[in-house]
């Protein structure tokens, strides 16, 4: 197998260079490159199972690499790549245009990230990263990286919202204000006026994933996601990808589908995963049938006191800091940027001059 970056032919049992490029069918479950992805962590949406799956669905026709950064101990960085077929294609984050996800690289530290950095600038594509941490240690490396070899953009990208954890969460209804609190009780009232009132959090097997599943997706279909065509169920690919990742995701132990059943039927879920010491939240749905009652809110709060009890640093709503989580829930979030570098090359420079062309049109239609 020949890699984009380096003109050589690795073998099986041949040591790796420092730096490197593989492409991810190198990165086989139980191996030992794969063992060393999960070691380095960072953010679910970064992670191998994450990667796979979307390579398996959705992203079936990309190309996929990952670049990874090696000591003598072993390795220190990682960060993978896709991109489309063609001279002009750019490298960019897996899942960022497809499920709107903010993804990262893994770091042992900044000598590492330097690593990857040093791997990335010497390739002639151009490198787009739609979502990408302000405080990654990418950033700073690439910068320097790239000097006399390309041009860096920053760009301010959506934030991914976050609520800190400690122990006001055991009970986070004191968390808000009176008027909230006032809410969250009313709320309470109409479910238990509704019927028998059960909230669950189920670390499913992989024996009963597909089950569970198969009621969450049901849950979300009655919601308001089915007429706004962002339902997983009526989009087969997006299905197709979660239910790999999340089926992974319960292999691993990771997977939390969370239930509000009033009298037996499901009101509204969660789909999260608990990793890292934090909960990672995916997706949420609520039953319409419930909506007096605010199945959804009640639940979440469950789920943060649930996070809270179990002595995790945060509650990652994932997504962008839409209207309904600043004003109900959190102004929290972690800072994204939008990162591009145009190398000079020529696949470099039509990069730039098609964003310069869409800079100009955006602006002519102001």
């Amino acid at each position: 197998m020949k890699h984009a970056l380096f003109d050589k032919v690795l073998w099986p049992g041949e040591r790796l260079p420092d730096e490197v490029v593989l492409g991810l069918d190198r990165f086989r479950s139980g191996g030992p490159l794969a063992q060393a992805w999960r070691r380095l962590g960072g953010s679910p949406t970064g992670s191998r199972d994450f990667v796979v799956a979307l390579a398996a669905t959705m992203q079936v026709e990309d190309h996929f690499e990952v670049l990874i950064a090696r000591r003598d101990k072993g390795i220190a960085a990682l960060l993978p790549l896709c991109r489309g077929a063609g001279f002009s294609a750019r490298w960019r984050q897996p899942g960022a245009q497809e499920v709107y996800e903010a993804c990262d690289g893994a770091y042992a530290d900044d000598a590492a990230a330097a690593q990857i950095a040093s791997l990335l600038a010497q390739d002639r594509r151009a490198v787009e990263l739609h979502r990408l941490p302000a405080a990654s240690p990418l950033i700073p490396a690439l910068k320097a990286a790239m000097r006399g070899k390309g041009l860096v953009s920053l760009r301010p990208s959506l934030a991914c919202p976050t609520i800190a954890l400690d122990e006001k969460w055991h009970r986070p209804e004191q968390a808000f204000n009176a008027g909230r609190r006032s809410d969250f009780r009313r709320a309470a009232r109409r479910a238990a006026a509704m019927g028998r009132v059960d909230y669950e959090i189920i670390a499913p097997d992989p024996g009963e994933f597909d089950a569970l599943f198969d009621e969450a997706l049901a849950v979300e279909l009655a919601s308001w996601k089915r007429a706004a065509g962002t339902a997983m169920a009526m989009d087969a690919g997006k299905e197709s990808f979660f239910r790999a990742y999340f089926r992974h995701a319960a292999e691993e132990g990771t997977l939390r589908i969370a239930f509000m059943r009033i009298d037996n039927r499901p009101a509204a879920m969660q789909l999260a995963l608990e990793s890292d010491g934090r909960f990672w939240l995916f997706k949420i749905g609520f039953d319409e049938a419930y909506a007096r009652c605010s199945p959804g809110a009640l639940l979440m709060l469950h789920t943060l006191a649930h996070a809270a009890r179990r002595g995790l640093a945060a509650y990652e709503l994932l997504g962008g800091v839409e209207p309904w989580i600043a004003q109900l829930w959190t102004q929290d979030a972690h800072p994204m940027v939008h990162l591009r570098t145009y190398p000079y090359s020529r696949q470099g420079m039509v990069a730039l001059a098609q964003d310069g062309l869409a800079w100009i049109k955006a602006r002519l239609s102001q």
